[in-house]
């Protein structure tokens, strides 16, 4: 009677449970100064190259403590919608006091080539979006690096300050224009961008895009404009909850 040897397989490796979305905590050091910044890692699921979205908070999330900036806006938003969103998004922190421009813009744009080179993100799908104070700062990141970006989200943002009270909050880069409004889409006219206001908003006003989008048409830049009749200054929640929105971001590519 024959005996019949068999090898022995190995057994096949059980596949390792995609890991949830979340958010890590980094830091950069740029011109001299530390800078806290959080990301937000999509599922493993998700496969790099990743579409990258940096996300520009408001006033009320200036400070040092790399946590507040991911806690209003898109922060809340992807924390009901983690597993599910599909792109890295970047949070640097601008220090309280201060504004989206200059040191703080190429602070942004660092955080955001960091991020990307450790978690995989896509150059050709790279996005800004901001609110409020990070509104204007979307145009400002954009207007310093105008050949980074496939497409620009700016939320209840401006291009002029918005009030008496406000004087430091404008768009640096266009500042000395006689007309800034055409200037800045005159500049960025190769950049898909939505822009989104609540109509009856009192803090940074309507106009000043309603101004931008018509400057826009104008000059041939793809730049859309939403408003929201009823809405006041907290655009940002209807805007980061419209799928809509979040569909024709992702199909942008440089």
């Amino acid at each position: 009677m024959l005996s019949l040897l068999l090898p022995v397989l190995p057994a096949r490796a059980a596949a390792s449970p995609a890991r949830a979305g979340h958010f890590v905590d980094r830091e950069l050091v740029h011109e001299g100064r530390r800078y806290p910044y959080a990301v937000f890692v999509p599922s493993s699921a998700h496969q790099a190259p990743l579409p990258v979205v940096l996300f520009l908070h408001g006033s009320g999330e200036r400070g040092s403590d790399g946590q507040a900036q991911a806690t209003a806006g898109l922060g809340n938003w992807l924390r009901r919608n983690m597993d599910a969103f599909p792109a890295l998004v970047v949070f640097p922190q601008v220090p309280r006091g201060e504004e989206w421009m200059g040191s703080n813009a190429r602070m942004a744009l660092a955080a955001l080539d960091a991020a990307s080179a450790e978690f995989g993100g896509d150059p050709a799908r790279t996005y800004a979006t901001g609110m409020s104070m990070g509104g204007y700062g979307t145009w400002e990141v954009a207007l310093a690096a105008p050949q980074r970006f496939a497409a620009l989200v700016p939320v209840c943002g401006g291009v002029k300050p918005p009030r008496a009270e406000r004087p430091t909050l404008f768009v640096t880069a266009v500042a000395g224009e006689a007309d800034p409004y055409t200037a800045l889409a005159s500049r960025l006219k190769h950049v898909p961008a939505w822009l989104f206001h609540g109509a009856r908003d009192d803090l940074v006003p309507a106009e000043d895009d309603r101004r931008l989008h018509r400057a826009a048409q104008a000059v041939g830049a793809d730049f859309r404009y939403t408003e929201y009749p009823d809405g006041n200054h907290n655009a940002w929640d209807a805007t980061y909850s419209d799928a809509a929105m979040w569909a024709w971001l992702f199909a942008q590519r440089r």
